[in-house]
């Protein structure tokens, strides 16, 4: 049996515009020009302190990162509420049941806001497994998320597609060995999803037909 492992947050939510204005918030006092997708796009990358230190130019000062993780999600939880899933979800993930595969859900957001959000969109019937981060867990790359995460489903990697928009769900995917379709709707870059050598594709419906 064939098992999607899901990202979040840029992938089935489509909150591109969420971050782009929430980082905006975040560097309004700084004086910098605000940005757009396209200009998100470029400078972005994880882990996200070292993002931040080049916007600025600098790096950061003791407790600078706190205080701008801080902010960032004060806004981006503020500016959500207005974003929704991405273009063809409720379909997609009705669809791949329909084939018999599995499927779940791992992202870096908040396990304890990540769990409500995917159950007020009524999709969380199709997951086998929905991880967040944890309170005691701090982040970082995806990549021994993704080994807990495949190891509590008891799935063979082997069968495993890791569908995300960044490079960190590339790296998450080879790490335990499975493999990645990676989509052009959230944080990275066109040409840096294809530097990862998956497949790169424009929409959810056509990562499905790849997997």
């Amino acid at each position: 049996m064939k098992h999607i492992v899901w990202d979040w947050n840029g992938t089935l939510f489509h909150d591109i515009d969420a971050v782009v204005d929430a980082t905006n918030e975040v560097f309004r006092p700084y004086g910098l020009s605000p940005m757009d997708a396209a200009g998100f796009r470029a400078v972005y990358s994880r882990p996200i302190w070292a993002c931040y230190e080049r916007l600025l130019g600098r790096a950061l000062a003791e407790g600078e990162w706190e205080a701008l993780d801080r902010s960032f999600h004060d806004n981006y939880h503020r500016l959500m509420l207005t974003c929704d899933l991405a273009e063809g979800v409720r379909e997609g993930l009705k669809r791949w049941d329909e084939t018999g595969g599995s499927q779940s859900l791992l992202s870096m957001w908040r396990h304890e806001r990540l769990v409500p959000a995917v159950a007020e969109f009524g999709i969380a019937p199709h997951f086998r497994r929905v991880d967040g981060l944890r309170e005691a867990e701090s982040g970082g790359h995806k990549a021994r998320y993704m080994a807990a995460h495949v190891q509590a489903l008891g799935v063979d990697p082997a069968t495993v597609t890791v569908i995300g928009d960044s490079v960190d769900d590339a790296d998450a995917a080879v790490h335990v060995g499975a493999r990645a379709i990676l989509y052009t709707g959230g944080m990275t870059t066109r040409r840096d999803l294809e530097a990862t050598g998956f497949p790169v594709v424009d929409s959810l419906a056509e990562a499905l037909d790849l997997a």
